[in-house]
């Protein structure tokens, strides 16, 4: 699991100017940390072939042939599109021991990855990601 530590990000902008950028929703996500509620992320349920990017700094994190129907309301992943693309963090918040997730070039938050949920993917592993801390670039 990466450290926030060891690589700062690349992108640096104040709080004002992520505000500047990204809705109120955007922000409360990527800057915050929040989750948006379930089955309302507009890359849930999306079968599209393309490449998926952090919304705050279009870094490509994902790839379409990567995302797998796990029916848990977020878009799910196997595997990010580099294991230098995002950083894994011990997160406590909520009472709970998870794994944060977050883009490695600018350090917003895009989800919690989960293992041994017995999903039939080659990692066992499930990047759940909120569809807001991602925009979705169409191929072909």
């Amino acid at each position: 699991m990466s450290s926030v530590e060891e690589k700062p990000p690349a992108v640096v902008k104040t709080d004002a100017e992520w505000r500047e950028q990204l809705s109120p929703a955007e922000y409360a996500v990527l800057r915050q940390a929040a989750t948006e509620r379930p089955f309302t992320g507009e890359y849930t349920d999306n079968k599209r072939v393309g490449a998926y990017r952090c919304r705050a700094c279009g870094t490509q994190l994902f790839r379409s042939e990567t995302k797998f129907d796990s029916h848990c309301g977020w878009p799910s992943f196997f595997t990010p599109l580099a294991g230098d693309r995002v950083i894994e963090r011990r997160d406590t918040s909520m009472g709970m021991t998870r794994v944060e997730v977050l883009c490695a070039n600018c350090h917003s938050h895009l989800g919690h990855v989960f293992e041994g949920e017995g999903y039939g993917t080659p990692t066992d592993q499930r990047y759940c990601i909120n569809s807001i801390s991602l925009t979705f670039e169409e191929e072909g």
